[in-house]
């Protein structure tokens, strides 16, 4: 008995060196980034230079791929199969991370038992738009509207279950107001309908949001954010009527768990560096893109409170994913 423990300490020790030593010498080969969606947008196309500097600092390139399919659930399983050895990491957004969890938790596993967070890298917040001719001139009078006409207002969204469609049952929720999701294949056909006037409002991305704002065809009522996003400082925040109200989805850098801590730490650090560049932060923000560059730590947090209200936003308004 005591030689059979003896060979096992004696394994376990040989495991935990070989893993540390491993860390040690990391990165040795190219890294490779899974986007959870089709090539371009964030994951490899507003983010490149940011990935570019990280390569350069940790000697190695940073190969982005492109795994889209079943609402970035795709993206997700094969970084969660992959050996946590820091060369396999996950661009994730919140979409995949903290809404398919609530939808379809019967295969959608809990981000948190399956990967490692290393830093939440940006946020998108979100605007609520209208077009000139809408009746209501400010998100006060948006609800008022709304409440006069319950049932006959209808709001795009790029898709059941995004986020867009999560930030009009948040709305709807928080103000009780009766109003109806219309689902897009995308944000460009949304706008298209609302530029129409097929629909009477839409959450859209401030980056697709602010060249409709500039020209005049589409009237900003309020940002998603707790407060007053930098980049339309002159639109309220939906919390200034409505205290607590926030969407504002994010994209983040996760790792299989398991992933040495020195391996994780080391990104972060370099990351952290990285976006306070002032030439990445000005690139991010002509996108509609917040710098966030958060801890591990509280990028954990970030999901988990992220997964747990929007868990009560779909029990109240009874959305599932079938």
């Amino acid at each position: 008995m005591i030689k059979k423990t003896s060979r096992y300490v004696g394994f376990l020790l040989l495991v935990l060196f070989a893993s540390a030593s491993s860390a040690q010498n990391w990165p040795e080969k190219a890294i490779r980034f899974v986007n959870p969606f089709a090539p371009g947008g964030f994951g490899d196309g507003v983010a490149r230079p940011m990935f570019e500097q990280l390569g350069l600092a940790l000697g190695q390139p940073i190969i982005v791929e492109s795994q889209a399919g079943a609402n970035g659930s795709l993206a997700s399983n094969v970084v969660a199969k992959a050996a946590p050895d820091g060369y396999t990491l996950l661009i994730g957004n919140m979409g995949p991370m903290a809404i398919n969890p609530t939808l379809y938790p019967e295969t959608t596993a809990d981000p948190l038992k399956v990967f490692s967070p290393i830093m939440q890298l940006v946020s998108g917040p979100l605007v609520l738009l209208v077009h000139p001719d809408f009746p209501a001139k400010t998100l006060s009078e948006l609800i008022d509207y709304a409440r006069a006409n319950p049932g006959k207002l209808t709001y795009g969204s790029v898709g059941a279950g995004s986020t867009t469609h999560f930030a009009g049952e948040l709305l709807r929720m928080q103000s009780h107001i009766d109003i109806l999701q219309v689902p897009f294949r995308g944000a460009a056909p949304a706008l298209i309908n609302l530029l129409g006037r097929q629909i009477d409002m839409a959450f859209v991305n401030i980056s697709l949001a602010k060249p409709h704002i500039e020209s005049g065809k589409l009237r900003p009522l309020a940002v998603t954010t707790l407060s007053r996003s930098s980049i339309l400082p002159d639109v309220p925040a939906v919390a200034e009527l409505l205290p607590g109200f926030e969407v504002n989805p994010w994209w983040g850098l996760l790792a299989p768990i398991n992933t040495p801590a020195p391996i994780v730490d080391r990104i972060q650090s370099e990351l952290a560096r990285i976006l306070k560049d002032p030439a990445i932060t000005d690139r991010l923000r002509q996108n509609g893109l917040e710098p966030e560059a958060t801890t591990p730590k509280e990028f954990s947090a970030r999901i988990a409170s992220d997964i747990e209200k929007w868990r009560e936003v779909a029990r109240v308004n009874n959305i599932t994913g079938g």
